[in-house]
């Protein structure tokens, strides 16, 4: 299959089915016109692309995903490309401009719009989020009353943060959920923990509604989707018909299963993580972030320092996933070993698993969207791993290597921790974690909703570890535990979620 690498301002893709999988073609490039072999770089950088094509074709066989697009930025070149199919039972190639839903990256798009009426004088990122919503308030009055816009878009403001409740398709399904926030606990106070927060990202999106006086949709539309001429990019149902979607699948003995049930979310969600796209439309979303701030058609719709001011001045750093040096206004901080920060987020939604990054000392970008809960494995792969950042991006994760420690010192670690979360029905649920020491490491057991599962961690250094398999191996993720002014550990952060030390056992 021929592969396509083209310069930024070839803007023209075609995207093609063959053999199963779609990418983009673009006019003949001028080496090629001009009946001169590839340069080296040119070479070279084919190469990678048979790389990353053999690495994700791999990884779609090993972990049962249907289908899967790619999209990568580096320098003036660049890839986009589909894999697979949309759906098991009807199976329909993917294309450069197939749907798949974004999940969390959709926080990007809410934090770029509010920037936008930063830039205008209408929203103050230090101002306390009463300034725009009188009557906020969680359970904490302290919070309620002192909580920022910035830390709203940092994850720093300190309450639960996992609060997926539906209200519904209407107008006010933002507004009824922040309404409903008075009963979300306070674990730390505002401003000074890292802690990934869903909830947080809502009260962002109402903010947007208010000063906009509409929806937040159409907010987001008016103010990004339409300026930056992102054709499939939606939110609704009904606006995506006719169009190829991929369908979301769970894996079953191994194998992908459509599972149609995948696809809700509730309205309420859509400022953290409710957009449906294509790679195309992710690719450009990353070539203006990476910009100077304009549209495609010359419009200026940032400034270039507030594009550089969305990721610099981090908050509260730690680890989801990977080390942070905190969040920017909704980008994820990254740092590596040589020191370029890389810029990333990514969506987990059942069924959905999609990646994004950019490294903007390099100019590089990968964006990864799939249809299989298997895709995590994928996007572990290209985006946890730093495989595709060595290669592509010359830069890598900072050094990790596990140690083996004592009982004494692993004794400050052992016991029981608690996580809570708020379901689309507005009950709670408890994830329970019993970690002991066992040969050098942490091994441990995970409970939610009566369904059990073996874990563990490998510390690297004070606090820091990589999570462990059932058994034993690292899995290339990373988390930590923080410790109160006494020096006692306090939680446990995994996947950016914090876990309550208690002395509790689980029921």
């Amino acid at each position: 299959m021929r592969r396509a690498v083209r310069p930024l301002s070839r803007r023209n893709l075609l995207g093609i089915a063959a053999g199963g999988a779609a990418l983009s073609l673009t006019p003949v490039p001028a080496w090629a016109a001009a009946r001169r072999p590839p340069s080296p770089g040119e070479r070279a950088f084919e190469s990678l692309l048979r790389e990353l094509d053999a690495r994700i074709e791999a990884a779609m066989r090993a972990y049962a995903i249907p289908g899967a697009a790619v999209g990568l930025l580096l320098g003036d070149r660049e890839y986009v490309r589909g894999y697979g199919v949309t759906n098991v039972d009807h199976p329909t190639p993917v294309d450069p401009d197939t749907l798949f839903r974004v999940g969390s990256t959709t926080k990007t798009f809410t934090g770029t719009a509010l920037m936008r009426l930063v830039e205008r004088g209408r929203i103050d990122l230090d101002a306390p989020v009463r300034r725009y919503l009188p009557e906020f308030a969680v359970a904490d009055p302290t919070a309620s009353r002192k909580v920022t816009v910035r830390q709203l878009l940092n994850h720093s403001s300190g309450w639960l943060g996992d609060d997926y409740q539906d209200f519904g398709r209407g107008d006010h399904a933002v507004t009824r959920f922040v309404d409903s926030m008075t009963r979300l606990p306070q674990l730390t106070p505002a401003g000074q923990t890292f802690a990934y927060n869903n909830a947080g990202l809502c009260v962002a999106g109402r903010i947007l509604e208010v000063t906009t006086g509409t929806t937040y949709e159409a907010a987001v539309r008016s103010l990004l989707l339409d300026p930056l001429d992102l054709r499939h990019s939606h939110f609704f149902s009904d606006e995506i018909i006719g169009l190829n979607i991929a369908a979301p699948h769970n894996v079953i003995d191994g194998k992908a299963v459509v599972e149609p049930s995948f696809w809700h979310q509730p309205r309420s969600l859509a400022p953290t993580g409710g957009l449906v796209s294509s790679v195309r439309d992710q690719l450009a979303w990353a070539r203006f972030h990476l910009g100077d701030g304009t549209a495609p058609n010359g419009t200026r719709l940032l400034s270039k320092a507030s594009l550089e001011r969305m990721r610099s001045r981090p908050g509260p750093g730690g680890t989801i996933v990977v080390e942070l040096d905190g969040m920017g206004v909704t980008w994820m901080l990254r740092p590596t070993a040589q020191g370029p920060r890389i810029v990333q987020h990514g969506g987990t939604w059942p069924g959905q698993v999609s990646g994004f990054l950019m490294v903007p000392d390099r100019g590089f970008a990968l964006t990864l969207l799939t249809n299989s809960v298997g895709g995590s494995h994928l996007r572990d792969e290209l985006f946890t791993d730093d495989w595709a950042l060595r290669r592509f991006a010359r830069v890598s994760n900072l050094p990790a290597e596990p140690r083996h420690l004592s009982a004494a010192e692993l004794a400050p670690y052992e016991g029981h921790y608690l996580n809570q979360r708020i379901n689309e029905a507005g009950t709670w649920e408890e994830t329970h974690v019993e970690f002991r020491a066992q040969r050098g490491r942490l091994q441990g057991t995970t409970t939610t909703q009566g369904e059990t599962s073996e874990l563990g961690v490998a510390f690297y250094r004070r606090d820091y570890g990589l999570d462990l398999d059932p058994s034993g191996r690292p899995i290339g993720t990373r988390s930590d535990f923080l410790r109160g002014p006494d020096g006692r550990v306090l939680w446990w952060r995994n996947h950016g979620r914090l876990h309550r030390r208690t002395d509790q056992r689980k029921p």
